[in-house]
């Protein structure tokens, strides 16, 4: 398998074929030859002409970060939660958004979509389903901004999923939500300790009912399974993962996205059992490519962050932001209590207050400050800003866990594709204004 950052193509070669494409790729290709294979690989950027400016190429792929033609919105409907998830590092001091936060968003979004060419949001909380008619309010509101203009939208959502019910989810679909984050710890009991309800209570089979009640909907969507593991729980994941299958088979919609824990701040942080870097490491690709052998689609995040980009957080993106409940804004949806994290205030009349010394420490912590990013084979899908909250806090380069073990990754998306697809066809990455991505080929 071969992959090219820059381009963000991927391709797999038989056996009898590898002697000569390592030979392409070392030596290169005269303009006589480029037919079959070479020409492939060349329209793959795998193969460029000589004298091109690669470096070039890559501070423009960065410039264009600064382009302000999307928008992404991380919004706060509310900032309280059902759940007292034992990892958890938020501290829930406000509640439901406010009419002023509500009537600003409005009013942002309208001023905006005259100048942009597309929007995405993405629902986040606490849990954004206690409040589905703020959701249903603001939703409608952007579509109808979006239409006007001519722009583009879409939205996603991060959720516990207790509240998700068919109903709810339908209404969702209608507004353009179409890919959701779910979290399950493990099976029953398992989860039960670690994300359980504020009052105390167990909270899985009631995910578990709307997922497979989501299941039987007809329509295009997206479902993340993260499952999250620490010390507590890592040995139990091969169960739930034997299980998402049977109750999944088939259903490429609901895809797997394995995560270790890590101590963001909150209440219990000294006291979560973390798996050190390199066990983390080991141990996240084991039990995704145990998920893969056992049939689980792997989810497109994986994929999305080897494209052009794709691995840049948004925090990193000048036209990104976090909206609370009281209308303050954030770069990162992680460090809510950190005073470097309040960049703003957004208003009832829709204009944002912004505090750009602070926006500057966010956006300028990347590859143009850090000569190993500069160098790097993975800085056009990173560019050193994979997680500038890192960077700040540790001083050390936030690399990706895909590049880490880039290898690994690359043969479980094959893999993956080849129970999706039947192997040997070509598989195209869905682009994207929300993610930066771009096509992204797979044979």
């Amino acid at each position: 398998m071969i992959y090219n950052s820059f381009s963000g193509a991927m391709a797999a070669f038989e056996s009898d074929e590898e002697a000569e494409v390592l030979r392409v790729l070392g030596k290169g290709a005269l303009h006589e030859e480029l037919s079959g294979m070479t020409s492939d690989l060349r329209d793959a950027g795998f193969l460029v002409p000589d004298g091109t400016d690669e470096l070039a190429q890559a501070q423009k792929l960065h410039a264009a970060l600064n382009e302000a033609n999307s928008m992404h919105l991380v919004i706060m409907p509310t900032e309280a939660c059902n759940f007292r998830c034992t990892y958890c590092y938020q501290s829930f001091p406000r509640g439901a958004m406010t009419r002023e936060t509500i009537d600003g968003l409005k009013a942002y979004v309208r001023q905006a979509a005259e100048s942009i060419k597309h929007l995405a949001v993405s629902w986040f909380g606490g849990e954004p389903m206690l409040v589905p008619d703020t959701i249903v309010e603001l939703s409608d509101s952007f579509m109808e901004s979006c239409s006007k203009n001519g722009i583009s939208y879409s939205a996603d959502m991060s959720t516990n999923g207790y509240f998700l019910t068919k109903e709810r989810f339908m209404g969702l679909l209608d507004r353009n939500v179409r890919r959701f984050m779910v979290t399950l710890d493990g099976t029953g009991a398992v989860h039960d300790r670690r994300r359980c309800l504020r009052g105390g209570g167990g909270t899985f089979e009631k995910i578990i009912g709307n997922l497979k009640a989501m299941r039987d909907v007809d329509a295009s969507f997206a479902v993340d399974i993260r499952i999250n593991f620490d010390e507590d729980n890592v040995d139990e994941v091969p169960d739930l993962l034997t299980k998402l299958f049977v109750w999944f088979e088939g259903d490429k919609r609901f895809q797997l996205l394995i995560r270790p824990v890590g101590r963001w701040g909150g209440r219990n942080d000294d006291r979560i059992p973390v798996c050190d870097r390199t066990a983390s490491d080991a141990r996240l690709w084991e039990l995704t490519g145990l998920g893969v052998e056992r049939g689980l689609p792997l989810s497109e995040t994986i994929i999305d962050s080897l494209m052009p980009s794709g691995a840049v957080c948004y925090a990193a993106k000048p036209n990104a932001f976090v909206i609370g409940a009281d209308g303050r804004l954030y770069k990162c949806s992680v460090a809510l209590d950190d005073p470097v994290n309040h960049v703003g205030q957004l208003h009832a009349d829709g204009s944002m207050v912004l505090d750009m010394d602070k926006m500057a420490r966010w956006i300028g912590s990347g590859e143009e400050r850090d000569p190993v990013c500069r160098t790097c084979y993975f800085r056009p899908a990173c560019q050193g800003n994979h997680c500038p909250l890192y960077r700040m806090r540790t001083g050390k380069r936030p690399c990706p866990h895909e590049k880490r073990k880039i290898k690994h990754v690359l043969e479980l998306i094959g893999k993956s594709k080849d129970q999706v697809k039947g192997g040997g066809e070509e598989y195209e990455v869905d682009s994207s204004g929300h993610n930066n991505r771009a096509s992204g080929e797979f044979r």
